[in-house]
């Protein structure tokens, strides 16, 4: 069974940092893309940034500039380093991945359960 966890995620001030990770486990055979999502009270799950296995990214206009996605294929884990952090980054933070694993021949798609994200201003 697949899982995708996430951890990083807390109370931080205005223009402070945090570095969020997820990890998939389970039987992955295949990641092709993970990315991070958000979902702030009262609003739409919205894209963030996202990462394919060959490392092309792709951000959110409110993120770019501030927040970094990275990956480590090898441990099958996702990251987001976001810097300069403003109040209307508060939100849940999920992670999403595409992926094939021994339970199917083909790719599906992912979440994890998500990590809060409050920033105070």
């Amino acid at each position: 069974q697949v899982q995708l966890v996430e951890s990083g995620g807390g109370l931080v001030q205005a223009g402070e940092s945090l570095r969020l990770s997820c990890a998939a486990s389970g039987s992955i055979l295949s990641i092709n893309v993970m990315g991070w999502y958000r979902q702030a009270p009262g609003k739409q799950r919205e894209l963030v940034a996202i990462i394919t296995n060959d490392g092309s990214t792709n951000y959110a206009a409110s993120v770019k500039g501030r927040f970094t996605i990275s990956r480590d294929n090898a441990k099958n884990t996702a990251y987001l380093e976001m810097n300069n952090l403003k109040f209307e980054d508060t939100a849940v933070y999920y992670c999403n991945a595409v992926l094939r694993s021994l339970a199917s021949s083909y790719f599906r798609n992912y979440w994890g359960r998500g990590t809060q994200v409050t920033v105070s201003s």
